[in-house]
Formats: structure tokens, sequence, C-alpha cells
């Protein structure tokens, strides 16, 4: 195994006081290579330190002013920082450098939902699930911004298509529930919402609006 896939070994394990000797060992026999900081950056964001992240990602770029992944570890810092702004530059210097990946999509369009320009997400959204078709929750919150931006239609289809990727995922039954609650399919959007609490029985959401439609069937019984 080389020294890069040990580094990244550590790190998935979470065994991260190994993770950075070895890293500061390589960064002291290479120090410009970008690899180095740009793996210290992304230990520094799991592990919380996210100024001293940024500071490894920028010196990445010192040595490799194109390095796609130093980009995108310092649209994480942003992200986490809510500068939503400077995140999607970085994001977007990722892709022109060469990172078409679905996570930097994903991320793009996740700083579109926070700003709530949720129409502008989609198209980063749709993009980074189809790159990641396996992906329910890419899926998912594909089919939440389109529901947010109206398409009701559209989003439906979505969320049945998360169920098809996986068939315990409590929050795509519970927003088939609402939309059949909104449509006055009552009997359908009861089924969704006892789907969605016997998978998570704490799924507050899911709890209220239960509520919610068994008092209005109660209503309407009395009349």
């Amino acid at each position: 195994m080389s020294d890069q896939k040990q580094v990244l070994q550590y790190i998935k394990e979470q065994n991260y006081t190994e993770a950075a000797q070895l890293l500061n060992d390589l960064i002291e026999k290479q120090p410009e290579d970008p690899i180095n900081y740009i793996n210290f950056g992304n230990l520094l964001l799991q592990t919380g330190n996210i100024e001293q992240a940024e500071s490894f990602f920028e010196r990445a770029l010192e040595f490799n002013p194109e390095a796609a992944t130093a980009y995108y570890g310092l649209g994480n810092v942003y992200f986490e920082n809510k500068n939503l702004v400077k995140a999607r530059e970085n994001y977007e210097q990722s892709l022109k450098y060469g990172l078409e990946e679905s996570d930097v999509y994903f991320m793009i369009g996740q700083t579109y939902v926070q700003e709530k320009y949720l129409k502008l997400s989609l198209p980063y959204l749709l993009r980074a699930a189809e790159l990641d078709d396996d992906d329910a929750d890419k899926w998912f919150q594909y089919g939440l911004s389109l529901a947010q931006s109206s398409h009701i239609d559209e989003a439906k289809q979505i969320f049945d298509r998360v169920l098809t990727i996986d068939d315990a995922h409590s929050d795509a039954y519970y927003n088939l529930g609402v939309i059949a609650f909104h449509r006055k399919q009552f009997k359908t959007a009861a089924d969704h919402f006892e789907r969605t609490l016997s998978i998570d029985s704490e799924h507050d959401l899911a709890i209220h609006a239960q509520k919610q439609l068994q008092q209005l069937l109660s209503e309407n019984n009395e009349k």
C-alpha cells in the first residue's frame, strides 16, 4: 500500500493520530507535493479544525494552482463557515480543473438550497444524482427541491424513485404522504405516514402530520 493510500485508510478508520503523523513525515520528505497538504486539510476538516484546514488547502494551491481537490476542500471550508458564495466559487473552480464528480455538483446545489434559491439548485442536484444513480439521498434532495419549488408531479416521481433504491427511506414516504394529503388523497396519505413511522417511530413531522390527518377525518365524520 502506498503512503497516500495508507493515509486515506487511516482517515477512513478514524485513526487520525496515525494519519497526521504519516502526513507530517510525508511533508518533511516532499514539502512541495500538494497532495500531502490536501490530505492534511481533509483530515483537519473531519476533526473540526476548519481554520487550519483552510491554510493547508491554500498551501496546496501555492504548489499547484490547478489542484481541483484543493478547491473542493476550500469549498467545504467556506460551506462550514456559511460563506456560501465563496464555497460555490471554489466548488466551481474544482469543476473547472476536472473534478467532474457527483459530490461537487451536490455541494453547489446545497449552496443554493441554503440560500433559498431552490430553482437554481435543481440542475446541480439532478446532475449529482445522475452521476451517483444508486444514492437514494441525492435523489431525495433533488426531489425535495422540486417539491419546494412547486414542481409537485415531478417531485412525486423522484420520491417514488428513491423508494426503488431504498424502500426504507422514511423521508421519501413522509413527503409522498404530504403530497397525497394536499391532494385530499387521505387514505394514501395515511398509508404513507404509517409507513414512515414504521421505519422511524420518532419522525416528528410524520407524527404531527398523522395527528392532523386523524383530526381532519374525525371532524369530517362528525359532519
